[in-house]
C-alpha cells in the first residue's frame, strides 16, 4: 500500500489527456492482496481502479480512487492448454509474453494492441483492445477485439465476490438464478435488463468489427450465449477487478507476405478496403502523407520510407499461411485486382524488409505527437469506428470537420477493421481552445454515428468519450449501461465517472494550465529550458510507456528493466518532474526528495533520447534538476570524487605508482573506497604507468603531409587505457591519417553532468573551442575513442553553448572511430581477422546518432562473426555502478540480467569487444575476460593476420595489450617502490 506523495503523483497520469491524483497505490504480490485491497476500501468506503501499463488514451486508468497495479508481480501464464486453443494469464502477463508462450505450441494470441510489448492482458480486458492483428481474428476466430477471445473470466466484485464468469446456457442460469446469494442476485438482474433492453440492443449496437464504446450488452442476448466474461471485457474497471483470464489462441501462420500498395491520396486507398477484405488477409492498415511527412521531417525511418510505393497514401495488407509461396500467391493474387487503383504495388517477401514496412505504420504516435515546427498534437478523436466499406467516405468527411476548426492530422489506422487513428493539434492550455475542442467533439460524435459507427474502436470511452455516448447509443441504452454498472457495483465504487455518469469531457485535462515552476530557479544551464521550456520538456512525455519494456530489446529503461517500478521509467521521472512543476502534490520544488529518490537510479544512458517515440531526454532534463538541488550544498562523497574524477587523474599522473598505493592497496585502498563513497566490492581502476599524452608526444610525427585527424584523448583512455589510445592511433596511421593531439590537457567533462556540476561543465567545454577553434575551423576531423565523451560533443556541447558557430560545426565533424572509418572505407580496407566476437556497444554510441551500425559493419568487413547481446546498458555506466548502496546493487543486476552470463558463456577463443570504459570495467571485475576496444582489434589484426594472436583469450596474448595485462601487479609494485623511499626518507 503506498499512499506518499510520489506514488499519487506517479499515477495521476496515462496516455490520455487527462489527470486525476489517486487516494493511494496498491502492488499487489498476490491474488490475496487484492482481495485484502478490495476489503480495506469497501471498509473506508473508497473507489478502487485496477489498471494494466497505464497506456490508455481516454482518462480511464486514472482517478481519485485507490489504484491496483497488477503489472510488477502477477505476471504469471498459469498454463497453455494447446489442444483446445486456451491460456491461463495473471492480469500483469504481458501481450509480448503471452505471445511468446503461445508460439511455442504454434499458437498465438491475435489482439496485439501497438503497445504489445508492454501492454498487459489486463489492460486489454479492460480496454477491449484490438490491434493490426485483430483481421487475423476476425477471420480465423470468433473475432478481433479481447472481447471475442476470451473464454472466461475470474473476476472480483468491489463487495468481495468472487465468481468465475463465461458462457451460460438457459439452463445453467436458471439454476444459478434459484440457487440465490449474491451470485444469482447478479446473474438474475443481468438476465431481466437484457430481457428488458435485448430488442434496443439488437436495434442500436453498431454492427460493424470495432464496435468498442459502451458496454456490451449484447453478449447478454440468447444468441451470444450470455457471456458474461465477454460483457465485462471493455467495462474498464467500472465494474469488477479480474483477477485471471483464460484467452482464446488461434494457430500461428508458418510465413507472412507483405503487400504494400501505394494511391493518390489515402481516401482512394480506403475506398480499396471492401476488395481487400475480400481476400481475407491477416492485417490490413493505412495511413497517409502526412504521417509519412511527419517521418521524414523527424529523420525517422528514412531508408523503409524509400522502399514505399509511389503515392500520397497507403495500404499495408499482410497475407499468412503455411508456406512463404502459398503467402505470396495470394498477395500477388490481390495485387492484381488492385492494378486498375492503385497506381503502385510492391510485395515484400523478406522478413527484414516486412519489418521495415511495419516500423513506418507503428511510428503514426512518434511521428506526429510532436511534429517539427507545429504545436504538439494530442488524443481525443483518434479512435472512431465505421465500417471498412465506409472508411473512405468517412475519411473525406471527417477531414472536412479538421478543416471547418482548424485543426490537422494525420490519418493512420486499422483500415481493415474501419477503426482510425488520429493526434490532433488541440489546444487544451486556453478557454477558447478548449471550447473549440468540445464543439469539434460533439460534431465528430454526431458525424461518426452518421455513418452507423462507433466513437472507439479499441481505445476506450474513459473520460474522453463516455459523454457522448447517449449521441451514439441513445438515452434508454445509456440507461441500461448504468443498471448494468450499478448491478455489478450498487455502491459505485468501481472507478467512478468513467462510462457511467461521467465527468465532462474537458475538465480535468492535464495541459489545461501549463505548469511553471513555483520556485524557478535564477537561471538554467540549458538554454533550451529557458522561459518555460523545462516545463515543456516534462509535457513531452506522452504516457505511451514505451520504457515499460521488460528487457532484451533497446536500452530503455535499465533500471525499470530490473526492478519494475514506474518511478524507474522514463515516463515516471518526467511525471513527477511535471507534479514538481505543479506542486499540489509533489510539493519540494527543485529539492524535492522523490524527484531526486527517482532520478538517483537513472543510469543516464540516454536510451530514452532515442528509443522514447517522443524523445523524452531524462539525463538532460536529472542534470538540470540536480543542479538546482544541490545548488547552496554539498554534494554526496562520490560526487566529488567520480565527478571531479578528469582532476584526480590529472594529479594522480604525476606519481601514477603513489596513486596506486592507495588505491590497489589493502587497507589503504580501503580506507580510499569509503571515503570516495565506493562500493567495498569494487576494484578502483589503476593509473596507467603513463599517459597516453606522454607516449604520444615522446614519438617522432607519423605521415607527415597526410590528411591529419585530431585524436580525442579522453581522461579514461589517457590516464587508465592508454593501450586502446596507442592502438587507435596506430590504426589510423595505418589507414593513412596524420594523427594529432591537442596541445595542452583538454577534458569534456562527461562525470559533471551525473552529478549536476553543470557551471563546471560549460566552462570545460567553452575551454575546448577556445583551444581547439583552429582544428574546429579547419574542419579537421574529431575522433573519439570513449563513446561518453564523444557523446557530450555531439549532445551536450551544442545544447550548452547553442550560439556557438563552432560549437555546432565540432558536434558536427566528431566521429567514432568505426563511423570514421567507415566513411572512408572506399579508400582503406581493413585488415582481416577471421574470428568470433561478442560485441557490447556503448548506450551512448547506440544511443546516438548513427546508432552502432557503422561498428557493425566495420568488424564484419573485418571478417569477425559478431554476435550482439541485446544486452542494454552493462550497469556500469560511469561513476554509477562504482557508488556503494543501492546504485552499486542495480549495477550488479543490470550487468547479470543479460551481457556477464553471454560474456562467461563465450569460448574462450572469442574476442570480446566494448569500447566504453565503464562497459570494460564492469566485464573485467565480474568476469575472467577483458574487453577490447574496437581500435585494439584492429590493432590485433594489422599485427598478427587474419588468424590472430593462437589460444584461449586472445586479449591476453596480442604484444599492444601486454602492458594494460600486467598493469595491476606493475602498478602495485612501483606504489611500493614509492612507499619505500618514502620510508627511508622519513627516517
Amino acid at each position: 500500500m503506498r499512499f506518499d506523495a510520489a506514488s499519487r503523483a506517479l499515477y495521476a497520469s496515462d496516455a490520455s489527456n487527462y489527470r486525476q491524483v489517486p487516494i493511494g497505490v496498491v502492488v499487489p504480490r498476490s491474488v490475496e492482496d487484492i482481495v485484502a485491497a478490495h476489503d480495506a476500501c469497501r471498509w473506508h468506503g473508497a473507489p478502487l481502479l485496477a489498471r494494466g501499463c497505464g497506456t490508455s488514451l481516454s482518462g480511464e486508468t486514472v482517478n481519485v480512487a485507490v489504484v491496483i497495479d497488477c503489472s510488477k508481480y502477477l505476471h504469471e501464464i498459469r498454463y497453455i492448454d494447446a489442444d483446445r486453443r486456451l491460456a491461463a494469464c495473471q492480469p500483469g502477463v504481458i501481450n509480448d509474453q503471452l505471445n511468446a508462450a503461445a508460439a511455442q505450441h504454434g499458437l498465438v494470441f491475435a489482439p496485439d494492441p501497438s503497445t504489445h510489448a508492454y501492454c498487459t492482458i489486463g489492460g486489454n480486458i479492460g480496454n477491449n483492445s484490438c490491434g493490426t492483428h485483430s483481421v487475423l481474428g476476425q477471420f480465423r476466430g470468433d473475432g478481433g477485439r479481447t472481447s471475442d477471445n476470451v473464454h472466461d473470466l475470474e473476476v472480483l466484485t468491489y463487495d468481495g465476490l468472487l465468481l468465475r464468469v463465461g458462457e451460460t446456457s438457459e439452463t445453467e442460469l436458471d439454476r444459478i438464478v434459484s440457487e440465490g446469494g449474491r451470485r444469482g442476485e447478479i446473474y438474475g438482474k443481468l438476465r431481466a435488463l437484457r430481457d428488458r433492453y435485448g430488442s434496443l440492443i439488437r436495434e442500436r449496437f453498431p454492427d460493424i468489427p470495432r464496435r468498442v464504446s459502451g458496454y456490451n450488452l449484447d453478449e447478454l442476448l440468447p444468441e451470444r450465449g450470455f457471456n458474461l466474461a465477454r460483457a465485462l471485457v471493455g467495462t474498464e474497471g467500472t465494474c469488477v477487478t479480474v483477477l485471471d483470464a483464460i484467452v482464446k489462441l488461434l494457430p500461428r501462420p508458418q510465413a507472412r507476405v507483405l503487400l504494400v500498395a501505394g494511391y493518390e491520396d489515402v481516401y482512394l486507398a480506403a475506398d480499396d478496403v471492401a476488395l481487400v477484405m475480400g481476400h481475407r488477409p491477416d492485417a490490413c492498415e493505412g495511413f497517409d502523407d502526412l504521417l509519412v511527412a511527419d517521418q521524414r521531417a523527424h529523420g525517422m525511418n528514412a531508408a523503409e520510407l524509400d522502399l514505399l510505393p509511389d503515392g500520397r497514401g497507403w495500404l499495408l495488407v499482410e497475407f499468412g499461411d503455411d508456406s512463404i509461396g502459398e503467402a505470396s500467391a495470394r498477395a500477388r493474387a490481390l495485387s492484381a485486382e488492385l492494378e486498375g487503383s492503385a497506381g503502385d504495388v510492391s510485395v515484400f517477401e523478406q522478413p527484414a524488409e516486412q519489418e521495415g514496412m511495419w516500423r513506418v505504420r507503428e511510428a503514426g504516435l512518434a511521428a506526429t505527437a510532436f511534429p517539427p515546427g507545429e504545436a504538439g498534437h494530442w488524443p481525443g478523436w483518434e479512435d472512431s469506428a465505421v465500417s471498412p466499406a465506409r472508411v473512405g467516405a468517412y475519411l473525406r468527411d471527417l477531414r472536412a470537420l479538421y478543416d471547418q476548426h482548424g485543426y490537422g492530422g494525420a490519418f493512420y489506422g486499422h483500415f481493415g477493421q474501419g477503426c482510425i487513428h488520429s493526434r490532433i493539434d488541440f489546444d487544451f492550455a486556453s478557454a477558447e481552445g478548449r471550447r473549440r475542442y468540445r464543439a469539434f467533439m460533439e460534431q465528430a460524435a454526431d458525424l461518426v454515428v452518421s455513418y452507423g459507427g462507433s466513437l472507439s474502436g479499441e481505445h476506450g470511452d474513459g473520460q474522453q468519450r463516455a459523454e457522448l455516448l447517449p449521441r451514439m447509443f441513445g438515452p434508454e441504452l445509456v440507461e441500461a449501461f448504468r443498471e448494468f454498472k450499478a448491478i455489478w457495483d450498487p455502491d459505485g465504487r468501481m472507478n467512478p465517472g468513467k462510462i457511467v455518469d461521467p465527468a465532462p469531457l474537458d475538465s480535468d485535462l492535464r495541459l489545461a494550465a501549463s505548469p511553471q515552476p513555483s520556485d524557478p530557479p535564477r537561471k538554467v544551464h540549458f538554454p533550451q529550458y529557458d522561459q518555460g521550456g523545462f516545463a515543456l520538456a516534462t509535457r513531452r512525455c506522452v504516457g505511451v510507456g514505451k520504457c515499460r519494456r521488460p528487457g532484451n530489446d533497446g536500452t530503455m529503461c535499465p533500471s525499470f528493466q530490473v526492478l519494475r517500478e514506474e518511478k524507474h521509467t522514463t515516463r515516471g521521472r518526467a511525471r513527477l518532474m511535471f507534479e514538481m512543476l505543479q506542486g499540489d502534490v509533489v510539493g519540494g520544488g527543485w529539492r524535492d526528495q522523490d524527484v531526486y529518490d527517482a532520478l538517483h537510479l537513472c543510469l543516464s544512458c540516454k536510451g530514452c533520447s532515442n528509443e522514447c517515440p517522443v524523445n523524452v531526454d531524462i539525463p538532460t532534463m536529472k542534470a538540470e534538476f540536480l543542479s538546482h538541488y544541490y545548488e547552496g550544498r554539498v554534494r554526496p562523497r562520490a560526487a566529488y570524487a567520480m565527478g571531479l574524477i578528469m582532476l584526480w587523474a590529472r594529479g594522480a599522473a604525476i606519481a601514477p605508482g603513489m596513486a596506486n598505493l592507495f588505491s590497489q592497496v589493502a587497507p589503504l585502498s580501503t580506507g580510499l573506497k569509503v571515503a570516495a563513497g565506493v562500493a567495498p566490492s569494487r576494484q578502483l581502476p589503476p593509473f596507467a604507468r603513463t599517459t597516453f599524452r606522454r607516449w604520444f608526444q615522446a614519438r617522432p610525427a607519423r605521415n607527415a603531409g597526410c590528411p591529419q585527424v585530431l585524436l580525442w584523448p579522453d581522461t579514461f583512455n589517457d590516464h587508465f587505457k592508454p593501450e586502446t589510445a596507442i592502438a587507435c592511433t596506430e590504426v589510423l596511421e595505418a589507414a593513412g591519417f596524420q594523427v594529432t593531439v591537442p596541445d595542452r590537457w583538454l577534458c569534456c567533462g562527461r562525470p559533471l553532468y551525473d552529478f549536476g556540476f553543470l557551471d563546471l561543465a560549460r566552462r570545460f567545454l567553452q575551454r575546448i573551442i577556445n583551444e581547439i577553434r583552429p582544428q574546429i575551423r579547419a574542419a579537421i576531423p574529431v575522433i573519439g575513442m570513449e563513446p561518453s565523451c564523444l557523446a557530450v560533443f555531439r549532445d551536450e556541447l551544442p545544447r550548452m553553448l547553442p550560439d556557438d558557430p563552432d560549437a555546432k560545426q565540432l558536434a558536427k565533424q566528431s566521429f567514432h572511430l568505426s563511423e570514421f572509418l567507415e566513411l572512408h572505407r572506399d579508400d582503406w580496407e581493413p585488415p582481416r581477422l577471421e574470428r568470433r566476437a561478442l560485441v557490447h556497444g556503448h548506450c551512448h554510441h547506440k544511443n546516438g546518432p548513427g546508432g552502432f551500425a557503422a561498428e557493425q559493419s566495420l568488424l564484419g568487413r573485418m571478417g569477425l562473426t559478431c554476435e550482439l547481446p541485446e544486452s542494454g546498458c552493462c550497469g556500469m555506466a560511469g561513476a554509477f555502478g562504482f557508488e556503494r548502496g543501492e546504485r552499486h546493487d542495480l549495477s550488479m543486476r543490470c550487468g547479470e540480467r543479460v551481457l556477464l552470463p553471454q560474456v562467461r558463456a563465450a569460448t574462450k577463443d572469442t574476442l570480446v569487444v566494448a569500447d566504453g570504459f565503464s562497459c570494460k570495467e564492469q566485464i573485467r571485475q565480474l568476469t575472467d575476460r577483458h574487453a577490447l576496444h574496437t581500435g585494439q582489434v584492429i590493432s590485433m589484426a594489422l599485427r598478427n593476420g587474419a588468424a590472430g594472436p593462437r589460444g584461449d583469450y586472445p586479449e591476453r596474448d596480442d604484444p599492444t595489450l601486454v602492458a594494460s595485462w600486467k598493469q595491476p601487479m606493475a602498478v602495485v609494485g612501483s606504489g611500493l617502490a614509492a612507499a619505500a623511499i618514502a620510508a627511508r626518507w622519513s627516517r
